[in-house]
């Protein structure tokens, strides 16, 4: 199936051709390279972390129809085959096929790959660019580097020291930075630097058990802080995960809003902060978008989970955020699908609100067409200076 043959509704040449040309995912994760039983991918298409309960299935939400629908296909099955079907057409194939078709499939000409969570189950950031026909590049994960450096610090100064270096050294192979304080402690922290004394103290405690997962609030600032000095060094943006996660994550803690006084305290320094996912507060991420230029967003995750109410969650970031300050991106993991699903309903998604802003004659067909290639490529092309 062609990403042509899959655009809801009709709209004029250009803005077709804008719709359909290749994407620049700005946020995603490697996919499984082993064949997985039915439970095993059915845990991939959600994030509920659990099985569904006795009798029921994850194919029973919006993304496991969409993947009946819309993948289907690109395996040669019927659309709406039985989960079953599916699945065993799927290991029929075997998995470096379905990843191929399903990442070619999605039209995507560059992958910035977070690969904070990679194991060796999962593509690597060079497998996904050589399976998918594209570019490649990684996005660091702090909190990743943060535990690299608590496993081998000596004590707390020489960890203070080395968390910069190993940042620094990190950078040099990324095109971004990643933080997931938001399931550390929530966007709700102090945006203030902490003082090296606290840094000091505070790092004392954390090398006593360096094995488990940071949560300590000044730590965390100091991480952010630092990464921020290093970021501002070498041109990168900063990505944040906001908004709809995985029950590790407490939802009233992830709205991007709350980041309001750090992201006030970065725009002398000119970070670029990119709030990644941010479902259901999208409309307040688009408002930080919208007032601090060097704020951008995306509702990559939202629209493979919302799948066919994707146009909805797109035409409400649309109602304030600038063109200019929305990305595209997939953050598909663990299955192909997520990646494939990503770009399908991100294209659907905006042909459906670029259908109503023309035949409204709020846009012109230059416009629309104008504001799919920034939001589908142009826009990651200029922040992460592609």
């Amino acid at each position: 199936m062609k990403p042509q043959d899959t655009l809801p509704v009709e709209l004029p040449d250009p803005v077709r051709e804008a719709l359909l040309a290749p994407l620049v995912d700005h946020h995603c994760h490697g996919v499984r390279r082993d064949d997985l039983t039915r439970a095993r991918f059915e845990m991939l298409i959600t994030e509920a972390g659990t099985p569904a309960p006795p009798g029921t299935t994850h194919f029973d939400t919006p993304a496991g129809a969409a993947v009946r629908r819309w993948c289907a296909p690109v395996l040669d099955l019927d659309p709406h085959v039985p989960p079953a079907v599916y699945l065993a057409r799927r290991s029929e194939l075997g998995p470096a096929e379905v990843n191929r078709r399903l990442l070619c499939a999605a039209g995507i000409v560059a992958f910035l790959v977070d690969a904070g969570v990679n194991g060796p189950e999962l593509l690597s950031v060079a497998e996904m660019g050589r399976l998918g026909g594209a570019a490649a590049d990684e996005i660091i994960r702090i909190e990743q580097v943060e535990r690299d450096v608590a496993a081998v610090a000596a004590s707390p100064v020489s960890y203070v020291g080395a968390l910069a270096g190993e940042l620094a050294v990190r950078a040099a192979r990324a095109v971004a930075f990643k933080s997931i304080v938001a399931y550390r402690h929530g966007l709700d922290f102090d945006p203030a630097r902490p003082s090296r004394g606290s840094v000091i103290a505070a790092a004392d405690r954390r090398l006593a058990d360096p094995g488990e997962r940071l949560t300590d609030p000044v730590l965390l600032r100091h991480l952010l802080w630092t990464a921020v000095d290093v970021a501002r060094e070498r041109g990168l943006p900063l990505q944040f995960h906001t908004g709809y996660g995985d029950p590790d994550l407490d939802l009233h803690r992830a709205d991007p809003a709350l980041m309001t006084g750090f992201v006030r305290a970065l725009q002398p320094i000119g970070v670029p902060v990119i709030l990644l996912h941010c479902y259901p507060f999208h409309r307040q991420a688009a408002y930080l978008a919208s007032v601090f230029p060097h704020v951008y967003v995306d509702v990559g995750l939202a629209l493979t989970h919302t799948a066919a109410g994707s146009a909805a969650v797109m035409g409400e970031l649309l109602e304030l955020v600038p063109f200019h300050k929305q990305l595209f991106s997939s953050d598909g993991y663990g299955v192909a699908e997520t990646c494939h699903l990503g770009a399908l309903y991100y294209r659907r998604g905006l042909a459906r609100t670029l259908a109503l802003r023309l035949a409204d004659d709020e846009w012109s067909v230059s416009d629309a067409a104008r504001v799919a290639h920034m939001i589908g490529s142009g826009n990651a092309r200029r922040v992460y200076r592609l």
